[in-house]
């Protein structure tokens, strides 16, 4: 008896030798001809920062402190979506919705692999790998015919659960979160801290060797997370530059600083040593005549750190930041490309979330839909095309304690009006997102009907997908989050 893993595998085997043809998607018009006239799917190229804000590109914020030309440029020559979400504030349930076209809850990775911080509830318990019974988009692409290639964080398991087992390598290396392709050169601490270089080394390699083949390049970039460093030249520019910035400022979020000012040298050398290496992908697609047939994604998996660990961005208008519900939590950088599809420098407004790329994929590949896989995301084409996407609301759930200071909690966007509701005490926070980017005025008193809408429909959707809810903590001692206990040092 087939287990449901290959079921879907055979059930998409089948699909793309029967019918191909009758798709009516974008990508036939995307695709490209080889010189015997026959058709080639186009390339992909999904570049995923860590822990970038909405607010950290100049495409998004012309006033940044930061440097990001090669992003920039992306967005000139595509669709930049100005409400993309992440589907969780934290990057592993992201970087797992990206995977599968899931919400978070159906996976059960719902807080970053590994956390288990407790507080006034103990949290929902939380996978430490995406199951392999999941299809990845890779996978799929895979199957396809597509060549994949991996280099960077995956932080969706390890050992049997690696991106060697979801659709990536075989023979990729690494420990923990991280793994690379097999190379000689030595890991350069100094220089290359957050392996930036290194992984466009790689997919440059890795594009060079494969130009005449379809492939999938998926490049989840270290940085910008925490530890912040970057190569000491990079840094030095930015010290430099902070002499004429603004000063620290600072407002409040519950108990933690939110930075309010971007001045952050280091960060903004990190940031611009991932930005030059994103440049010098582009550059070998241009090389090899592959720009004008290779669809580029780009966003970040949760917002900016702007709360904890030592603050070092602002992503103001947007309130709060990584770890948080709130707007600067989960609004992310968003841009594709497709060439033949996207108009260069066009804007979208249309609310989507990070399961949309599953589908979206697919279709701009030319391949069939996997309804029963990407079961919460939804095909994109049409937005990039300039037409219109009608679709329900948007759904969030995180019952955990984000380090970053904010608590579990549910919400919902709907139009313009979003619905926060805390878990700690069942409080209801309601805004208005168009009249209220920033998320200061709750109107939940003022619009009782509203709320009980929007809360029904977060309820709902709950348990359609059998989100797990935590749980009171017997041990809570009425502090925020209990301070971890000091370990003895062994004599």
């Amino acid at each position: 008896m087939l287990n449901r893993r290959d079921f879907l595998h055979a059930a998409a085997l089948s699909a793309a030798a029967l019918g191909m043809s009758g798709r009516s998607g974008a990508a036939s018009a995307d695709q490209s001809k080889t010189a015997s006239g026959a058709v080639s799917k186009p390339n992909i190229v999904f570049i995923l920062a860590d822990d970038l804000g909405y607010m950290d590109i100049g495409a998004n914020n012309p006033k940044t402190f930061y440097e990001t030309p090669n992003i920039d440029g992306l967005a000139a020559k595509g669709m930049r979506f100005t409400t993309g979400y992440a589907a969780c504030p934290v990057c592993s349930p992201t970087r797992a919705s990206i995977m599968t076209g899931k919400y978070p809850p159906r996976t059960g990775v719902t807080d970053f692999i590994g956390g288990k911080r407790p507080g006034k509830l103990l949290p929902a318990p939380n996978q430490d790998h995406l199951a392999l019974e999941e299809v990845t988009i890779a996978e799929r692409l895979r199957d396809a015919g597509y060549t994949n290639f991996f280099a960077g964080k995956w932080h969706l398991g390890t050992d049997a659960y690696s991106p060697n087992a979801q659709g990536f390598g075989p023979g990729l290396t690494g420990s923990g979160q991280f793994y690379y392709p097999p190379s000689d050169t030595p890991p350069d601490p100094k220089n290359d801290p957050k392996t930036s270089d290194r992984i466009a080394d790689e997919a440059v390699r890795f594009i060079e060797a494969n130009k005449d083949k379809a492939f999938f390049a998926y490049l989840p970039f270290l940085a910008v997370h925490t530890p912040i460093k970057a190569r000491p030249e990079l840094v030095e520019k930015y010290e430099r530059k902070k002499a004429t910035a603004p000063t620290d400022a600072w407002s409040q979020e519950r108990d933690r600083q939110v930075r309010l000012v971007q001045n952050h040298a280091v960060y903004a050398a990190m940031l611009e040593q991932m930005d030059t290496a994103i440049g010098r992908v582009f550059a070998a697609l241009d090389r090899h005549g592959l720009t004008e047939r290779t669809i580029i994604i780009f966003m970040s998996d949760n917002g900016g750190l702007s709360t904890s660990e030592g603050h070092p961005t602002s992503n103001l208008p947007l309130r709060a930041g990584k770890g948080w519900l709130y707007e600067g939590g989960i609004r992310e950088p968003w841009i594709i490309r497709a060439p033949g599809v996207t108009k260069p420098g066009s804007v979208c407004e249309t609310p989507i979330i990070s399961t949309d790329f599953y589908p979206t994929i697919l279709e701009l590949a030319g391949l069939p839909l996997a309804p029963l896989q990407h079961r919460d995301g939804v095909s994109l084409v049409p937005l990039l095309k300039g037409g219109e996407l009608k679709r329900g609301p948007l759904y969030w759930h995180y019952p955990h304690y984000g380090n970053q200071g904010g608590a579990p909690g549910g919400a919902v966007r709907d139009g313009d009006w979003k619905l926060i509701e805390w878990y700690e005490d069942g409080s209801l926070e309601l805004f208005n997102l168009r009249d209220d980017l920033s998320e200061k005025k709750n109107l939940a008193a003022d619009n009782p009907d509203k709320v009980k809408e929007l809360h029904a429909k977060l309820v709902a959707w709950r348990n359609q997908v059998n989100a797990v809810m935590p749980t009171p903590n017997p041990s809570f001692t009425g502090e925020a989050v209990p301070p971890p206990q000091k370990k003895t040092r062994k004599k």
